[in-house]
């Protein structure tokens, strides 16, 4: 079992940064795949971003590619999304997920989720 605990949401002008952090407490991220996705009110869940912890294999949805960044803290089983040039499309909550099939991009092939963060991107 992983609990997973997310942090760094807030409101930021279009055009801003915020990262966010993914706490794993329970087991080590070792040999998961973990991502972030993103639901807007009266929106389906959205993939964003997914890392393979032991390889370091990334893909981003092309929405984000160029902007967000995502990075792992091995030593404090965190995981981090750098998000530049923030939209107001970007509004969201933030999730974190973790999940064991390589660079999964659906949110069923993912098994533990955090309870998730708001970033709303407005003026």
């Amino acid at each position: 079992q992983v609990q997973l605990v997310e942090s760094g949401g807030g409101l930021v002008q279009p055009g801003g940064s915020l990262r966010l952090s993914c706490a794993a407490a329970g087991r080590t991220f070792d040999s998961y795949v973990v991502g972030w996705f993103r639901q807007a009110p009266g929106k389906e869940r959205e993939f964003v971003v997914a890392i393979n912890w032991n390889g370091g294999n990334t893909l981003y949805a092309d929405s984000v590619k160029g902007r967000f960044t995502i990075s792992r803290n091995s030593a404090k089983n965190t995981l981090y999304l750098q998000m530049n040039s923030l939209k107001p499309e970007d509004t969201a909550v933030y999730y974190c997920a973790a999940g064991v099939i390589t660079l999964a991009t659906t949110p069923r092939e993912y098994l533990y989720w955090g309870q998730g963060t708001q970033v709303t991107v407005s003026s």
